[in-house]
Order: structure tokens, then C-alpha cells, then sequence
């Protein structure tokens, strides 16, 4: 089951990247993929966007085609993610509402620790959602540099948009996750806080010798 609300308490699952168990048993059990299907789509519209842009002008001479097929995959990468693979697959989903005063909000949802140890999320199934969540946005980043200096204005828009849509869910999921220990303000706050503490008691004890 799902709370909603932001992510300010405790109690919200830590969904692990890359670091791995120390218990062995725990660590076998958390390399199981309990959401095939749900690991597939996360990769196979990101994956199938970049395919096809990659090998487009090979396949059809039609620009049209190609754009109007990007530009599907991407959107349903981005609603897929967004929605669904990020709920199944860490425990996370995210979005972000306008008030009636105007005001824009994020709000998240996140899976409640088990009371009594229950399952938790899949490790394997951890690394496929973070990997394939950073791993190609980085790649229509190249992609627009690429079409940038190569002065391919017709593709650049193709590019920006994979850029915007997988962006934003990356720029989402991030917040999701630092959130669920401290808000980005305040972590930024307190560090140049403890920076510049540090820094003048430096200069005190450097005056007083």
C-alpha cells in the first residue's frame, strides 16, 4: 500500500542504487526480479527511442515517420516511468500539482517500510530502474551536442524533447529520493552553513596565533 504526501518522515523505504547487502540470504533475495514485465518497459521505449534515432535515416528516408515514432516512445517512456515502473519497481512515484492560488507543488508517493520485515524492493530490479533512469538522458544529452555542431536543426527539436521528457523523470525520482531523508534546500543550506563555520574558525585560530 501507498501513502501519499511529501516525503519528510522516516518511515519511507530507502530504495539501495548500487550498494549491496551484507547479509548473503538478504542479498539472494533481493536479486530476484519480481516485476518482469515492469523491468522491460522501463528499458524497451528509452532503449527503442535512441534505437531509432540512431538508425532512422537508414531505415526510411521519411523524417516525418521518424520524429512522429521518437516522439511516441518517448511519451510513453515518460508516462511508463513516471507512473508505473517507478511505483513497482523502488517503492517511488512523483508529481507535480498547481494550487488554486497558483502555486506549483511536488508531491510524492512512497512505500511504507514493513512493519515486521517484509519485502522490500528487488536489488536487481533497483540497478535496471537507476541505471536505465540516468544512463539515457546522459545519452540525448550527447545526442544534442552532436546535432548541435553538426548543424542538424531539423533533429535538434527531436533531441530537446528526449532531453525534456526523460529529464524531467530523472530530475523527479532525484528529488524523490534525497527527499526521503532531508529537503535539497536544507541540505544545501546546512553544508554551506557547516562550510562557512568551518572556514571562520579557521580564520579565528589563524588571527590568534
Amino acid at each position: 500500500q501507498l501513502r501519499m504526501g511529501s516525503i519528510l518522515s522516516d518511515d519511507i523505504e530507502d530504495v539501495s542504487l548500487f550498494d549491496a547487502d551484507d547479509d548473503a540470504s538478504r542479498r539472494s533475495k533481493k536479486s530476484k526480479i519480481r516485476h518482469p514485465v515492469a523491468s522491460f518497459f522501463h528499458l524497451f521505449f528509452r532503449v527503442s527511442a535512441i534505437v531509432v534515432y540512431l538508425l532512422c535515416e537508414l531505415l526510411t528516408s521519411s523524417f516525418i515517420a521518424c520524429m512522429v515514432t521518437i516522439i511516441l516512445l518517448l511519451s510513453c517512456d515518460f508516462w511508463a516511468v513516471k507512473n508505473v515502473t517507478g511505483r513497482l519497481m523502488v517503492g517511488l512515484r512523483w508529481w507535480n500539482q498547481v494550487d488554486d492560488d497558483g502555486r506549483s507543488h511536488w508531491v510524492f508517493e512512497a512505500r511504507k517500510v514493513p512493519a515486521q520485515g517484509g519485502k522490500t524492493s528487488s536489488e536487481a530490479e533497483s540497478r535496471i530502474f537507476w541505471l536505465g533512469l540516468i544512463t539515457c538522458p546522459m545519452i540525448w544529452v550527447i545526442f544534442a551536442f552532436s546535432a548541435l555542431f553538426s548543424f542538424k536543426v531539423k533533429w535538434l527539436a527531436v533531441v530537446v524533447m528526449g532531453v525534456v521528457l526523460q529529464g524531467a523523470n530523472l530530475y523527479g525520482y532525484i528529488r524523490c529520493k534525497v527527499g526521503s531523508r532531508k529537503n535539497l534546500t536544507s541540505m544545501a543550506t546546512s553544508y554551506l552553513g557547516k562550510q562557512f563555520l568551518r572556514q571562520t574558525m579557521a580564520t579565528e585560530d589563524q588571527a590568534a596565533s
